[in-house]
């Protein structure tokens, strides 16, 4: 069965040329909207995944607006609205040492360093400068991680456990 991972969501059409506004999920836009890169459109009510060759890219107010081979009308990419981006296991590119994809974080149980369990990754936030792992712990409580060196001691991808060392009022 075949992996696929997100990229990004279409949630508009731009202008009238065929270009569409993208809500980005991936940390490599300039890869993934690369010209001659190809992604696959999953739309709501259809089962087979769409085939889309880039032809350009652009930032424009935190969206990135792309045009695909064969589509430079609105008319026909009006369709596309709502429909996710997605990519194969086999186009994820390999990381440096010490990155993770979000697939790999979100799932992993959060320890602290004293061996006290907070819960679950469940989400990652893009806020800013660093990355924030929202973790469930079991009575429903949500805490804000920040993925930072001075917090984030350990991550075992393998074993599905990171071992954190909260700093003072994290998981009040």
């Amino acid at each position: 069965m075949e992996k696929w991972f997100n990229v990004g969501k279409i949630v508009n059409t731009h202008g009238v040329k065929g270009e569409v506004k993208v809500v980005s999920s991936t940390d490599f836009p300039n890869e993934r909207y690369q010209k001659g890169n190809e992604l696959h459109l999953f739309l709501p009510k259809k089962k087979e995944p769409v085939s889309l060759i880039i032809e350009s890219h652009r930032t424009h107010k935190n969206f990135d607006l792309l045009t695909f081979e064969g589509y430079h009308d609105i008319n026909q990419v009006e369709i596309f609205k709502e429909g996710v981006l997605k990519v194969k296991e086999d186009q994820l590119q390999e990381l440096e040492e010490g990155e993770y994809y979000y697939h790999e974080i979100v799932g992993c149980k959060v320890v602290t360093s004293d061996g006290g369990e907070i819960g679950t990754v469940r989400e990652i936030l893009s806020p800013g400068a660093n990355d924030v792992w929202v973790v469930k712990g079991e009575r429903g409580k949500e805490h804000l991680i920040p993925y930072i060196e001075d917090v984030v001691k350990e991550i075992d991808i393998e074993k599905g456990l990171i071992t954190i060392d909260p700093m003072e009022g994290l998981l009040s």
